[in-house]
């Protein structure tokens, strides 16, 4: 009888790791929980107190203390020119090599009622959630796939052998497939960032294909629900009742747990990943263009779709009728 041997399809152990939105929340324990696993980290954030205090909290968690190394940089990445400062600093502190993983974590939610939202708001949040996501991407992809590109005067070209594949990050949300009222600032910035996630994805395939001897790049994306963090307390100060009534049934997640579970996803080579069944379920039931991993793994994601699709009809039903007695009454 064979024994099953689990291939791990996303390595750190000596990677160096770039973090954005690293110095709290889920940033911060995938940070921790990357060091255990024997990974260089650096992470990114605005406030730099708050990165001082996180970049000691992750090398605590060092595997090998003596050997890797941890590192944070500020930067405000709504900021297009920030990302490849950003970049280009760290590759030379990795010793003139690019990292090997970025994570995009950044990002913060207001859940107001649409008309109640600032248009302010509107806007900061598309910074925030997806510009820093997309302007992290292009500085980043524009080192791994163009070598000779110079950055700040500088070459960004790797004087060590083809690592194995690199991987980009991208954190979005359960909004990204179902949304509701109260939301309106932000599901849309989580929907864009897994569009262009399907988009690259696509680009890479075709870059790999080109040049089958350099460094594949991989790109994920994870999809937590709600994430018990200091953030979530202050949502919850201004989320409206409706909204609250409308999401009853999200449990939510610690960062301790959402890290776990993304992580494992990543490790067995999941691009799409997800952190509760529920949210499986629901992305499942809008993956179209999406679909990735293999024809296996499509077929049954496509059969879970024709169940969800049903059940979706029911719960979109449900959630109308409880925004309808709740404008009544309120």
């Amino acid at each position: 009888m064979g024994v099953f041997m689990f291939q791990n399809h996303f390595p750190v152990k000596g990677r160096t790791v770039l973090i954005t939105g690293g110095s709290k929340g889920m940033g911060l324990e995938v940070g921790r929980q990357l060091a255990e696993k024997g990974a260089n980290v650096v992470i990114v954030a605005r406030d730099l107190s708050k990165l001082e205090e996180g970049i000691k909290y992750i090398q605590e968690g060092a595997v090998s203390p003596e050997t890797q190394r941890f590192h944070h940089v500020g930067a405000d990445l709504t900021a297009p020119e920030e990302s490849v400062r950003v970049i280009f600093e760290v590759t030379e502190w990795n010793d003139g090599n690019a990292p090997d993983v970025v994570w995009c974590c950044a990002g913060s939610s207001h859940p107001t009622l649409f008309i109640d939202t600032p248009v302010s708001i509107l806007k900061s949040s598309m910074d925030s959630n997806y510009f820093t996501s997309l302007y992290m991407a292009h500085a980043i992809l524009k080192a791994w796939l163009r070598p000779e590109h110079k950055a700040q005067g500088q070459s960004l070209v790797s004087t060590r052998s083809p690592p194995p594949s690199r991987h980009l990050i991208f954190t979005a949300s359960f909004l990204s497939f179902f949304t509701f009222a109260g939301y309106s600032s932000y599901s849309p910035t989580k929907a864009a960032l897994r569009s262009l996630s399907d988009t690259l994805s696509q680009e890479m395939n075709m870059y790999a294909t080109a040049n089958p001897q350099a460094p594949s790049v991989r790109l994920h994306t994870i999809f937590p629900a709600s994430i018990f963090t200091e953030s979530y307390k202050a949502e919850n100060r201004v989320k409206s009742d409706i909204t609250k009534i409308l999401e009853e049934g999200d449990e939510g997640q610690t960062t301790t747990v959402v890290a776990q579970k993304s992580i494992q996803g990543l490790e067995s080579g999941q691009e799409l990943v997800t952190t509760t069944t529920l949210t499986r379920l629901v992305m499942c039931s809008v993956l179209g263009g999406s679909l990735r991993g293999g024809f296996l793994k499509a077929l049954m994601d496509c059969f879970v779709a024709g169940f969800m699709g049903i059940v979706m009809i029911f719960v979109r039903g449900d959630m109308d009728s409880k925004a309808r007695k709740w404008g009544k009454q309120y």
